[in-house]
């Protein structure tokens, strides 16, 4: 791998007008001072960072839930869905994964399937790593059906930086796991809800990566893995 792939990754497009004012700001900010100028051109380099959507080489098994994102795993316990997702009121296993602002913030579907439903609900900007942020952050809830009849619920949940939710994709589209599908501003949280009687493979604490880790796997197992770049 070469070092120029190592520094500069690929930029999801709607990065790009958010530098460009980073940029503008910190023009002003060497004509006003120059160590301003330097703060700005730190915080220019953060922004891109930010909005970076590096390749990503997810696993291709049948039955596997991969992480929709970037983060550590801040709580899992048992919990009811999303109500305006119209499923089953009796709580399963939620995996909740936590993006600070130095993750990659852009989403990628955890199964391959039909997004049967998609809500946003409004709401207020608690810190994401709280459990009371399922409830009461703004969020937008996906349900996807995998072909297996396999109902995944991802919630996308506002922070307390964070301040919009941007989905890539509409009610009724296929998903194929790996696909982006939407996209935090600014430090949030992921919520997973597996079908009951799966079990997850992964534990509090542990690091995901968008696309890649495997969560859990809503069928057999499988030793090898091979994998293609999203």
């Amino acid at each position: 791998m070469r070092m120029s792939d190592v520094v500069f990754k690929p930029m999801h497009p709607e990065g790009w007008r958010f530098v460009g004012i980073f940029a503008v700001i910190t023009l002003i900010l060497f004509w006003l001072w120059e160590p301003l100028g330097w703060l700005g051109v730190i915080l220019t380099i953060w922004c891109y960072y930010f909005f970076r959507d590096p390749v990503r080489h997810t696993p291709v098994a049948d039955g596997l839930v991969v992480s929709p994102a970037d983060g550590l795993i801040s709580l899992m316990e048992r919990a009811v869905p999303p109500p305006e997702l119209g499923m089953d009121p009796a709580p399963r296993m939620r995996i909740s994964i936590f993006m600070s602002v130095f993750n990659v913030h852009v989403n990628r579907a955890p199964v391959s399937g039909l997004l049967t439903k998609m809500a946003y609900t409004p709401g207020k900007f608690f810190n994401a790593s709280l459990d009371k942020a399922s409830i009461h952050n703004e969020r937008n809830a996906l349900l996807i059906r995998t072909t297996t009849g396999h109902d995944i619920a991802c919630v996308q949940i506002a922070g307390l930086v964070a301040r919009r939710i941007l989905p890539f994709v509409k009610e009724g589209e296929p998903l194929v796991v790996g696909e982006r599908f939407g996209l935090i501003r600014f430090g949030s949280r992921l919520d997973v809800y597996l079908p009951e009687g799966v079990e997850p493979l992964v534990a509090p604490g542990q690091t995901m990566i968008a696309g890649e880790t495997v969560l859990a796997r809503l069928t057999g197992e499988q030793a090898a893995l091979p994998a293609r770049a999203t």
